[in-house]
């Protein structure tokens, strides 16, 4: 019988196994991802003898399960609770990621001490001492009599101090220190990653505990470790920050108990981060004077309607291949719509630089964006400002139809609420009643769209 190998090698983007090392991956096809592991080994003999001595498992029918509303334990925060899809489920994992300084540590600390006065909470430290920990707590004035501490990175005796210990809520800080004794490999590497953040989420699903893991990010702003990492939690989030901007944005990659997507904005402080109530007021701070280029959009973030302010900056270019350059927005879609607009709106950028900026640092992917960018764009090249009471929102198509996006009637009532009067909308997102004091206008094609601008 052929001998089992004692490694494989794993890759660290889809976690896909080989047997030997190899500069690429034949999965996914990233270059120098593979890592080595070492295999655990197998006891008995074969597999039809390992299958026939294992005891059957319990099989239950679907129909027969009963599934009870557990209630959602708040954190304190309405902004993450927000993101989480309403609070922390029992025995969830969620993976929270930012970059160095954005404040990750901070906001687990503040909810962990909001949430001790409440449930049994455990702080698991292994970047930091519990010195430095309280340190920071005193300084942000958080209560310290309400959290349970330890500086560990072993994860077997992470294990079994949270067993004896049962906090309701536990953070561990972070997974990339962690190792397993059974491994060989240094902490950080993929398979210690892979395998202590197993032990832990297998723990979390048995206990009900809550479990909140802290996780780097490489130097493209991705979770470091093996893409494996995010399929095994239940939510994962990711704490964006600029280096010009005290506000802080928490989003949503992954999660099975709310939607996906969902934005939570954060103000740091001398006092931690604070949240903020109404998102769209800090992203609306515009100046006394209005200029060209400057439009009011309504994106959809997750479950809610967010008003942001669009930019654009249309220059003759010096340059044989005029530039196009965006900050928050997709630059392929750009050039899309600037072709759209040469082609039924009958303006030509082409020999054009076009910048385009979303004020706040906020990244809009959505496709609602599309009229507002080139609304934008056509005042600034116009030199024409738009209203202050102006929004707009609505996806353009290659042969320049307005397509309606979802959320129409909660983005213009949530437009109506900030003293908007006026708004170019798809046809198909125009209410039959507007909202009081608004005009909403309903367009079909771009060239009515842009007639409506006048």
């Amino acid at each position: 019988m052929a001998k089992r190998p004692a490694s494989a090698y794993v890759c660290g983007d889809c976690g896909a196994e080989f047997g030997k090392w190899q500069g690429q991956c034949g999965d996914c096809g990233a270059w120098n991802t593979l890592a080595e592991i070492r295999l655990a080994a197998v006891t008995g003999g074969g597999a039809a003898r390992g299958f026939a001595g294992a005891a059957d498992g319990t099989v239950v029918r679907l129909a027969d399960i009963e599934v009870a509303a557990e209630p959602r334990l708040a954190t304190g925060f309405a902004e993450l609770d927000l993101v989480l899809g309403g609070g922390l489920v029992a025995g969830s994992c969620v993976l929270m990621g930012g970059e160095p300084g954005a404040g990750k540590e901070r906001l687990l600390l503040q909810a962990l001490c909001e949430l001790g006065a409440r449930v049994p909470a455990l702080y698991v430290t292994g970047e930091e001492s519990p010195q430095q920990v309280a340190l920071r707590a005193r300084r942000l004035g958080l209560p310290l009599d309400r959290v349970e501490i330890m500086a560990e990175t072993a994860t077997e005796t992470i294990c079994a101090t949270a067993l004896r210990r049962a906090p309701r809520v536990m953070v561990v800080d972070s997974v990339q220190v962690l190792h397993c004794a059974e491994l060989s490999a240094a902490p950080g590497t993929v398979s210690q990653v892979r395998e202590s953040a197993a032990q832990l989420v297998r723990l979390a699903k048995q206990t009900g505990m809550a479990l909140f893991l802290v996780g780097h990010v490489t130097k493209e702003g991705a979770l470091a470790g093996p893409k494996v990492l995010e399929h095994m939690i239940d939510c994962s989030l990711m704490l964006e920050a600029s280096d010009d901007s005290r506000f802080r944005t928490l989003r949503s990659h992954k999660n099975r108990f709310g939607a996906v997507n969902e934005l939570g904005v954060f103000a740091m402080t001398d006092r931690g981060l604070r949240e903020v109530a109404n998102p769209s007021a800090i992203f609306l701070q515009r100046g006394e004077e209005t200029a060209a280029g400057s439009v009011v959009m309504v994106v959809w973030e997750g479950t809610r309607p967010l008003l942001v302010e669009v930019q654009a900056l249309v220059d003759a270019s010096a340059l044989g291949n005029p530039r196009r350059v965006t900050v928050g927005l997709d630059g392929n879609r750009l050039a899309m719509l600037l072709a759209v607009l040469h082609r039924h709106g009958g303006l030509m950028v082409g020999d054009q630089d076009v910048f385009a900026n979303v004020v706040g640092g906020v990244r809009v992917l959505e496709t609602g964006a599309d009229l507002a960018v080139l609304f934008a764009v056509v005042s600034s090249f116009r030199d024409r400002p738009l209203s202050r009471q102006l929004v707009a929102f609505g996806e353009i198509g290659l042969a320049g139809e307005i397509r309606p996006v979802p959320g129409g009637q909660e983005r213009l009532r949530e437009a109506a609420k900030h003293g908007f009067t006026r708004a170019i909308v798809p046809a198909g997102n125009a209410p039959k009643q507007a909202p009081a004091g608004m005009e909403v206008v309903g367009v079909r094609h771009l060239a009515e769209a842009l007639a409506a601008l006048d």
